[in-house]
């Protein structure tokens, strides 16, 4: 019986380990040279890329149209300047019934109210619209018998958090609190996943002892010690982990946390190099992909999106923002080796 239920044991261990989480790929259109919608969502399919996230519904009726039929997972966002509109419910509905019952051949998994909302930055005007804008939609959504299959939510990131490292310290700051604590009420009550911008080219330009292996999946044994008894070899989880912490600081203990981009430049700063992308882009493909999750959060699958397919050259910001595709312009992969799933 003995050598039986250890063989049972084995199995199971193996099917959990082959059991990979396939990775998204975000699909931003802030560019003008970049390939028709049709021809993307075809590249999606040729390249088993099984999920994708599109920003705004408006700029992107033709890869929707392209979609339908696929069976490719669809994150879509609602921009932050729909917010205010979608404080009112009939606008809500109004915005459901276009963008998502009007495609019903379309596999879409979340709807992502807001990106990047912070009281901190630019995008503080959107503050007060970001919770009414998420419950309408997910009123809308219950209203059109798609809520047991489409989850409604918002994508945050690691510039809402401080106290970061040691991972088990970070929390939300002080004046994010009012804004993101009932957020995460709503998605307690609801169960709704987070959404969060993870990217450790960001963490490592702020880290004082600038370590780029540790960035990069490439160090050799712990980096980061907790005073919990966890340690940490890889920034993601420790940025992943810090977002867990500050859930649980304001009731999200168990609100499951979906990274919608995570990436690395190919050019424009410091360490924006394609072998460091390409080291990123494949060193985390293949650590998300695993079953073991993160030190706090150990067998819990990390569903990822990376950023993005493409360089956007009418993006604003640094000039590294331009530079975040993993493909070219040809639709060739520009990283030998990246896989999806």
């Amino acid at each position: 019986m003995a050598s039986k239920l250890l063989l049972l044991g084995l199995l199971v261990n193996l099917l959990m380990l082959t059991d990979a989480e396939p990775v998204g790929v975000c699909n931003g259109r802030n560019g003008n040279n970049l390939p028709s919608e049709q021809d993307v969502v075809t590249l999606f399919q040729n390249k088993g890329i099984s999920r994708m996230r599109i920003y705004d519904p408006n700029q992107s009726q033709a890869t929707l149209e392209a979609l339908g039929g696929t069976n490719i997972e669809v994150m879509i966002g609602v921009p932050n300047d729909a917010l205010q509109s979608l404080t009112d419910q009939n606008a809500a509905n109004t915005w459901v019934n276009n963008n998502i019952v009007k495609y019903s051949n379309v596999n879409f998994k979340y709807i992502a109210v807001g990106n990047e909302v912070d009281p901190n930055n630019e995008n503080r005007g959107y503050v007060d619209f970001v919770l009414p804008a998420m419950q309408n939609i997910h009123n809308a959504i219950k209203g059109a018998g798609l809520d047991d299959r489409i989850k409604v939510s918002t994508a945050t990131y690691t510039g809402l958090l401080e106290n970061t490292s040691p991972p088990s310290h970070s929390a939300f700051r002080g004046n994010v609190q009012g804004f993101i604590g009932p957020i995460v009420k709503f998605l307690v009550e609801n169960n709704l996943p987070m959404l969060a911008n993870i990217y450790p080219y960001f963490g490592y330009l702020g880290d004082p002892n600038k370590n780029l292996q540790y960035a990069l999946f490439t160090a050799q044994g712990t980096v980061v010690p907790d005073d919990n008894g966890l340690q940490y070899s890889n920034l993601f989880d420790a940025m992943l982990d810090a977002h867990y912490a500050a859930q649980a600081r304001v009731g999200g203990e168990n609100v499951e946390i979906v990274v919608s981009e995570s990436g690395w430049p190919s050019e424009g700063g410091e360490e924006a190099t394609p072998d460091n992308a390409g080291t990123y882009y494949k060193n985390l493909v293949e650590h998300v992909r695993g079953a073991t999750g993160t030190p706090a959060k150990q067998g819990i699958s990390i569903e990822t999106y990376l950023f993005a397919m493409f360089d956007e050259n009418l993006k604003g910001g640094a000039e590294t923002e331009k530079h975040f595709g993993i493909f070219s312009l040809s639709q060739q992969l520009k990283y030998d080796g990246l896989t999806f799933n």
